[in-house]
């Protein structure tokens, strides 16, 4: 599908933006643990950084919805199924993460409690009763969806081949390599920077925002 020069700005910003506020989040990360008391503690200690990762993490997830939605629609001329499978999904991760990202933002008020034990059983009782849900939402539909949109990209052939490859080592690297090393993460951050980089720099290529302002004209003139 032709995007509009303006829709092509504002997904290749959000894009840009999303990876960035991700990137700041994983590298203030505290090292968390399973433990919900243990986790608080961590939070209290890392101080400025752990808002900082926390309100990023939250923030990124509002153009993370638009930079997907948008990601679908150029990839649903060529690829309409995948398209909509992989957007339908990649939205509700973004919606789940909004709410686990609302979760930890009550967990930094929690964390300067001086009752951290109680603190901590609150946030055992919220994570495994209704935050479930949109846990699993999160988690899934941002792998499901992004691997989705990602075939549809490669299969498309819209854009060059690296950028859904650094799309799929991003999943690879963030979801299985983080529980084996401490470098996994910033190098997830990076191969997401890369993907939605690499995606945003396609969209406003001179070529491609010519190529919509064409077809915009003559649409105009059709009318």
């Amino acid at each position: 599908m032709n995007l509009s020069r303006p829709v092509r700005v504002a997904a290749a910003t959000s894009l840009v933006v999303t990876a960035a506020l991700s990137v700041v989040s994983i590298l203030f990360e505290p090292e968390f643990s399973a433990d919900p008391t243990d986790r608080l503690t961590a939070i209290a200690d890392g101080g400025t950084s752990a808002a900082v990762s926390a309100v990023a993490f939250t923030l990124s997830q509002l153009p993370f919805l638009f930079g997907v939605v948008v990601i679908a629609l150029y990839c649903f001329g060529r690829a309409p199924k995948l398209a909509v499978a992989g957007g339908v999904l990649a939205s509700l991760g973004g919606f789940g993460h909004a709410v686990f990202g609302g979760i930890a933002l009550s967990q930094l008020a929690m964390a300067d409690s001086p009752e951290t034990a109680a603190m901590g059983k609150v946030v055992e009782a919220i994570e495994s009763g209704p935050a479930i849900p949109f846990m699993a939402m999160g988690l899934l539909g941002t792998v499901l969806g992004l691997l989705l949109l990602g075939i549809a990209l490669f299969r498309s052939q819209l854009v060059p081949r690296w950028i859904p490859l650094a799309m799929w080592g991003f999943l690879v690297v963030e979801f299985v390599g983080t529980s084996m090393s401490d470098w996994a993460a910033p190098a997830a951050g990076a191969l997401y920077l890369v993907a939605f980089g690499g995606l945003a720099a396609h969209l406003m290529a001179p070529a491609q925002l010519n190529a919509s302002k064409e077809a915009s004209s003559a649409t105009m003139s059709d009318a």
